[in-house]
């Protein structure tokens, strides 16, 4: 992905993070071109998801699946999300700033935490938009044109009853062939989430017509309006200017 830093006015340049692609979107050349046709699939819910919860309670899921704007926007429009912030997790603290991860070596991977009230909807739900519509777990270390580990599928969790139910899913939708591919999402312990720059959040939202979010993450929410309607909200849940940083 790439983006025009709001600080910058006028700005002197692009960073430029897909190569070509992204100097191509720059100059305006693929402004027209249709979109890379994020595809959806049906997949069958999870057999073994998280026990019901009666009483007030909220969790967090921390996924990673490309590019974190797109992963935001759609956990953005779901029903039960009482948050999605995008940021970063794998790595350390002190290199949980976009200039190292965007370079590959930082150990981090893009990611979204989502606050979400399991009374409206279960961890096993999340998992099976994320591997529906939020992106294609049978990609390695890439997703769409953005290339890297920064952009490798992981889902971080937290403790024992969500390993349980990634496991569990993930062996479910490889044994039924749901995809034609084996899917490559690793399983990682949550250490730390760092949120991403007041820049990133809500990015989809923001530059709703940029190339990029047309073509890219804009598919991915008419995908999950399309294939999950029950739980589909109209207007997305943003995150609050200046709370993210720490």
């Amino acid at each position: 992905m790439y983006f025009i830093p709001t600080s910058a006015l006028p700005f002197t340049s692009l960073r430029l993070i897909t190569g070509s692609f992204a100097l191509l979107l720059s100059l305006g050349v693929l402004a027209q071109t249709p979109a890379y046709g994020e595809s959806a699939t049906r997949i069958p819910a999870p057999a073994v998801d998280a026990p019901v919860v009666a009483v007030e309670s909220f969790q967090t899921a921390v996924l990673a699946g490309g590019c974190f704007w797109g992963i935001q926007a759609v956990f953005q429009h779901v029903k039960g999300v009482t948050g999605a912030v995008s940021g970063y997790a794998g790595g350390s603290k002190a290199t949980a700033v976009y200039d190292l991860v965007s370079s590959g070596r930082s150990g981090h991977a893009e990611v979204v935490q989502i606050k979400f009230d399991p009374r409206q909807i279960s961890y096993g739900k999340v998992l099976q938009v994320f591997f529906s519509v939020a992106h294609d777990p049978t990609e390695l270390n890439r997703q769409g044109p953005d290339v890297g580990t920064q952009y490798r599928s992981v889902i971080f969790y937290q403790d024992d009853t969500q390993l349980r139910v990634a496991e569990s899913y993930i062996a479910q939708l490889d044994k039924t062939g749901t995809f034609k591919r084996a899917i490559v999402t690793k399983l990682d312990p949550l250490v730390a989430f760092y949120p991403a720059e007041d820049y990133h959040q809500d990015y989809a939202t923001k530059h709703p017509n940029q190339s990029y979010i047309v073509s890219n993450d804009r598919p991915k929410v008419e995908n999950l309006k399309r294939l999950f309607p029950e739980i589909y909200r109209e207007t997305p849940l943003l995150v609050t200017a200046g709370e993210t940083r720490r």
